[in-house]
C-alpha cells in the first residue's frame, strides 16, 4: 500500500498539490535544488541485492548508491523504512536520525510518496530477512507535485489506465512485465531474421496511393509538395519494389494506420512486421513463421505453452494443423454445395445460422463473414488456413489446382489471425488485372508505379505479415489489444 505523509493525510485531494507546492517553495528558500540534473546510481535494486554476501557480517557488506521513486514510507520515530522503485524492481532503505543528523532527518521526514531520491549506504539483512540499504546519506532528486494512486493493486478505471499509462506502470507489475516482454519479443524477432540474412529497411509512411491492403486510410496534406497523401495502410508494395531491386530477403517493423473501428482485436494505429523472401513461396513462409514463433517462445518466454486470458492452454510446439478455407466453410455451414449457392441463398443460410451479414456485400464477402464470425474465433490452437478465395487476396498467385483460390495461408491462433502469407504475384499483367478488378470505378487508386516496377521483373517470392500487437496478446495472455499498446488512441478530455 502507498502511505501518504502525515500532512497529506489531513487534507482533501484537491489540496494535495498545493501542499506539495508549498513544500517545494520551502526547499528552494532553503537553497536546495528539488529538480537535480543527475544523481549517483552505482547499482540498480536488483544489482544491489545480489551483492549481499551471506558469509560476511553486516559491517563488512558492500556500500552502494541506489536511486528511484519512493513507493512505501514507514516512519518509526527516530528511524524510517522506505521502498525505492527503479527499473529492476524495489529495494528497502533504512534511514536513521543518528546516522544522517537531526536537521537532515527532519527534512527527510517531509518527503512524499512518489518523490525521487538517491540513497548511499551499506547493505544489511533485517530481522525479517530483507536485504536493505542502511543509509549514510540521501539526496532529493525530483520533487513530485501530484500524489500517486493510493493502492499498490493498480488502477481500476480503464480510461485512466490508457490516459495515464505512466501511473499504471508505476503501480501495476503485470503491466510493466507485459511491455518489457513486448520489447524483448521485438528484439528477438530482429535477431531471428538477421540470423537468416534478412535486411531491415524503412519505407515511407506518407504515400500517395494507399496500397497493400483493403482499408480506409487516414488522409493528410503535404504543404511542401502541395499534394495530398495518406498514412500507409500496409508495408507491402515498397518492400516488393526492393525485391525487384535485388534485395532478396527484406523486412520492416513499422507503424501502420487504418481509419477503421476500435475493438478488442483492432486498433487504428498498430505495429506490423512484413517479411519478403525471394525463391520461396507460401509453404516457405509456413516454415519461417513457425520457426519464428518457436524462437520467441524459447528466447523471450522460456516456454512453448501459453495461457489465454480465460486460462486455456495453447501448445505452440506440437499443436499446429493445416485446414483449407473451403473445407472449414462447408463444415461450419453444413452445406456441401455452399460454393455453388447464389448470394441470396447464402444470405438466407447465414440468417438461419444467426450470423448478421450486410446484404450489400459481395458474394465472397458473405462467405468470409461466416469464416470471421463463426470459424476464426474457434481456432485457438495454431492453424494454417490455406487457399483463400482469390477476391480476398489480389496480391497472391492463383492456386494451380483451383484458380478460384490463391496460394495463401492465414495463421490463426488464439481465435484470431496472427499472420497472413502469400506466394507473391510476380506476373505484372495478372497483377494489373486484379488491381483493376479490386478498384472498380476508382481506377485512380491503382498503383501504376508499383506495376511499372513489377514489369522490370520480380523473382518468385513468399511474403508474410505479422501483427505485433496481436502476437503480444498471444504470448502474454492479454485480453485486449489496448493492453499491449503503451498509449492507445483515446478521446481527448475537454479543456
Amino acid at each position: 500500500m502507498f502511505r501518504m505523509s502525515t500532512e497529506e493525510q489531513t487534507v482533501s485531494d484537491n489540496q494535495l498539490r498545493q501542499v506539495r507546492i508549498e513544500k517545494l517553495n520551502t526547499l528552494r528558500e532553503a537553497g536546495m535544488d528539488p529538480f537535480r540534473a543527475n544523481a549517483s546510481q552505482t547499482h540498480t535494486s536488483k544489482e544491489a541485492i545480489s551483492l549481499y554476501q551471506d558469509e560476511l557480517p553486516d559491517e563488512e557488506q558492500k556500500t552502494v548508491s541506489v536511486a528511484g521513486r519512493i513507493v512505501a514510507f514507514r516512519v518509526m520515530g527516530k528511524a524510517t523504512f522506505l521502498k525505492l522503485f527503479d527499473r529492476d524492481g524495489k529495494i528497502q532503505c533504512y534511514v536513521r536520525r543518528d546516522e544522517i543528523g537531526e536537521e537532515e532527518y527532519a527534512r527527510f521526514k517531509k518527503l512524499d510518496l512518489g518523490d525521487f531520491i538517491g540513497v548511499t549506504g551499506s547493505l544489511f539483512r533485517t530481522k525479517s530477512e530483507e536485504i536493505t540499504v542502511r543509509a549514510t546519506s540521501y539526496v532529493l532528486v525530483t520533487k513530485t507535485l501530484r500524489p500517486l494512486p493510493e493502492k499498490w493493486h493498480g488502477l481500476s478505471d480503464e480510461d485512466q489506465i490508457y490516459r495515464q499509462r505512466y501511473l499504471d506502470l508505476i503501480v501495476n507489475e503485470e503491466s510493466r512485465n507485459r511491455f518489457a516482454l513486448r520489447s524483448k519479443i521485438i528484439q528477438e524477432i530482429r535477431k531471428f531474421l538477421w540470423q537468416r540474412d534478412f535486411m531491415e529497411v524503412e519505407t515511407p509512411v506518407l504515400q500517395s496511393i494507399p496500397g497493400g491492403a483493403s482499408a480506409r486510410p487516414f488522409n493528410t496534406h503535404m504543404n511542401a509538395l502541395s499534394c495530398d497523401f495518406t498514412l500507409r495502410i500496409a508495408l507491402e508494395l515498397y518492400l516488393k519494389r526492393l525485391l525487384v531491386g535485388g534485395v532478396e530477403r527484406v523486412f520492416e517493423l513499422g507503424r501502420v494506420f487504418r481509419n477503421e473501428g476500435v475493438s478488442r482485436r483492432h486498433n487504428p494505429e498498430f505495429t506490423m512486421l512484413e517479411v519478403y523472401q525471394a525463391y520461396t513461396d507460401f509453404r516457405g513462409m509456413m516454415e519461417l513463421v513457425k520457426s519464428l514463433i518457436l524462437h520467441l517462445c524459447q528466447e523471450a518466454l522460456g516456454t512453448t505453452t501459453v495461457l489465454r486470458y480465460d486460462g486455456t492452454e495453447i501448445d505452440l510446439a506440437n499443436g499446429w494443423s493445416e485446414r483449407r478455407y473451403k473445407d472449414l466453410i462447408i463444415e461450419a455451414t453444413e452445406c456441401p454445395d455452399w460454393f455453388e449457392l447464389s448470394k441470396e441463398e447464402k444470405l438466407k443460410k447465414t440468417t438461419e445460422m444467426g450470423i448478421e451479414v450486410d446484404p450489400e456485400l459481395e458474394d465472397f464477402e458473405v462467405t468470409n463473414n461466416v469464416f470471421e464470425k463463426r470459424i476464426e474465433p474457434t481456432l485457438i490452437q495454431p492453424t494454417f488456413v490455406t487457399h483463400l478465395p482469390r477476391q480476398l487476396i489480389p496480391l497472391a498467385k492463383l492456386s494451380p489446382e483451383d484458380e478460384t483460390t490463391v496460394e495463401v495461408f492465414e495463421l490463426c491462433i488464439n481465435g484470431q489471425e496472427i499472420a497472413p502469407a502469400y506466394s507473391e504475384q510476380n506476373d505484372p499483367l495478372a497483377q494489373r488485372k486484379m488491381f483493376e478488378e479490386q478498384a472498380g470505378e476508382e481506377i485512380q487508386k491503382v498503383d501504376n508505379d508499383f506495376l511499372d516496377a513489377l514489369e522490370h521483373g520480380m523473382p518468385p517470392s513468399g511474403g508474410m505479415g505479422i501483427g505485433i500487437d496481436r502476437l503480444v496478446i498471444l504470448l502474454t495472455g492479454a485480453a485486449n489489444i489496448r493492453e499491449t499498446i503503451l498509449f492507445p488512441p483515446i478521446r481527448p478530455t475537454e479543456g
